[in-house]
């Protein structure tokens, strides 16, 4: 296993569709291996493809729950919505609120091959869309409604904290 170099904003790759995988290869799970390394070294909780430089449809995930790995991944169902802030670990240090569905159920194919079904809700499922989106040449900042830097919170008020702070006054 290796820890791959994650590409930053402005690499080309991260703009492009990946392409769909015909199939789980040895070479696939490989990749999977070495993403999940890459991103646990990180200190992240999700990885698509495109981030380590490979245009092909493959993510992993571990927001807690536990290690997810799939490959060609589509969403098959969304419901409800959430405001959060989300990062990501191609744009270091930037910050952003994004709207996403709150449950969405996901499938696609596991690290064996084997077809693989994941409804989640709140963080898991922003973080499944996150993903996705990377696998469609989408960045977060895309549909942030608004989009800081990380050093510069301790100076800029966040809308939600001015608005709990007059509320309690």
């Amino acid at each position: 296993m290796a820890v791959l170099r994650i590409r930053l904003e402005g690499d080309p790759v991260l703009r492009q569709v990946a392409k769909p995988v015909p199939r789980v290869t040895r070479r696939i799970r490989k990749l999977i291996h070495d993403m999940k390394e890459t991103m646990y070294k990180a200190n992240g909780v999700g990885l698509a493809a495109p981030q380590v430089g490979v245009s092909e449809r493959v993510i992993v995930v571990d927001t807690g729950e536990g290690f997810l790995a799939l490959v060609n991944p589509v969403i098959e169902y969304m419901e409800g919505t959430q405001v959060d802030v989300e990062g990501c670990l191609s744009i270091p240090g930037v910050l952003g609120y994004v709207e996403r569905a709150d449950r969405v159920v996901v499938s696609g194919l596991d690290e064996d091959g084997r077809s693989r079904r994941v409804e989640a809700r709140g963080f898991m499922a922003r973080a499944l869309q996150h993903e996705i989106d990377h696998l469609d040449g989408i960045l977060f900042t895309d549909k942030a409604t608004m989009v800081w830097r990380e050093e510069s919170v301790d100076r800029v008020e966040r809308p939600v904290e001015a608005a709990e702070r007059l509320e309690q006054r």
